[in-house]
């Protein structure tokens, strides 16, 4: 039987790519990361390069749980939360199970779920999938759910007998208040990141709360030593600076606002957002937007493959740096 022929997913944060193509800085704005990060204060020990780490990462993992109130057989880590996302699939799916997306959302969700050879549907065509898929908030309109209705999603789950796996890589910057991590149920899997609250997406570290039956066949399954010893330092040190992402998340909210009252003052319509990004609805295809912004050495997100060619995405980064987006923005869209 011939076998399908799957596509790499479309990122954001090609600042990097385009440096190395052209040989220019560019603001990055596709990336979306917290822009008042707090202050971390850690070492990089040259000696832990000369040894494999903890393969368990049983100090990393107890410090988290302690944090979130969960016990350490109910953590898992992970090279970024996409390894997790993958990982999770493997330890769930079997082929010809069903999975639900609702998009425009995160687009590793439906292409993990279909590497596992299982069938991706959208909405109530899969209530009785055996995962659905949330992204709280999601990725790429930032919709904050509230916890209440996380908590229905996770009772339709138990109806149907399937998991939600509840994405929340950036809950930290919009209102952790709504999460779902200290919820244990064996149909829950909640998925956390440091990329973005802190601003460290070079790092790559994930991590993760669930039923410690699925975290022992999750671990069984991750690759040995995928969370490098660099990324383990960094993240022991961020853990302890979550309560101080408050003041990130008040700035946020001052910054957003600004820059959407400056791109619909422009003639444009904005999603309305409780993250750290604003989906900006266009008049025109996105792509046309993008090389235009390109250009003017400001990267954005094209939409088009959430399945929205005529939107893009936009972090909301520093003043000044909003002011240069609104600027390079205003004589692209006249």
């Amino acid at each position: 039987m011939k076998q399908p022929i799957y596509g790499r997913v479309l990122h954001g944060g090609t600042r990097k790519q385009v440096q190395e193509h052209d040989g220019r800085e560019v603001l990055d704005f596709s990336a979306s990361l917290n822009p008042f990060p707090p202050r971390v204060e850690w070492t990089c020990d040259p000696a832990a390069a000369g040894m494999y780490p903890d393969d368990r990462y049983g100090a990393l993992r107890d410090l988290i749980a302690r944090t979130f109130g969960r016990k350490s057989e109910e953590v898992t880590v992970g090279n970024g939360s996409i390894e997790l996302i993958r990982v999770f699939c493997r330890a769930v799916l079997s082929p010809g199970d069903t999975v639900r997306v609702d998009n425009p959302t995160f687009g590793e969700y439906a292409l993990s779920a279909e590497l596992c050879g299982a069938v991706v549907q959208e909405g109530t065509s899969a209530r009785n999938a055996r995962i659905r898929f949330l992204c709280n908030p999601n990725n790429p309109d930032g919709t904050l759910l509230p916890r209440s209705r996380s908590l229905s999603s996770l009772e339709e789950c138990h109806a149907g007998g399937g998991n939600l796996f509840l994405d929340e890589a950036f809950i930290e910057l919009a209102d952790p208040a709504e999460s779902l991590a200290d919820v244990r149920d064996p149909y829950l899997f909640v998925s956390r990141s440091i990329t973005k609250a802190f601003a460290v997406p070079g790092l790559r570290f994930g991590y993760g709360f669930g039923d410690p039956d699925l975290i022992e066949r999750m671990e069984v399954l991750r690759l040995p030593w995928t969370v490098n010893s660099v990324a383990e330092q960094f993240a022991t040190a961020a853990i302890a600076r979550l309560p101080e992402l408050e003041e990130s998340r008040r700035k946020i909210r001052g910054e957003r606002k600004w820059l959407e009252e400056r791109i619909t003052g422009m003639g444009l319509t904005c999603a309305p957002s409780q993250a750290n990004y604003l989906l900006v609805h266009l008049p025109f295809p996105a792509a046309i937007l993008a090389t235009r912004l390109l250009a003017r050495g400001i990267l954005v997100r094209d939409c088009t493959s959430f399945g929205l060619p005529e939107s893009i995405r936009v972090a909301v980064r520093t003043r000044e740096e909003n002011r240069q987006l609104a600027e390079a923005l205003a004589p692209c869209v006249s």
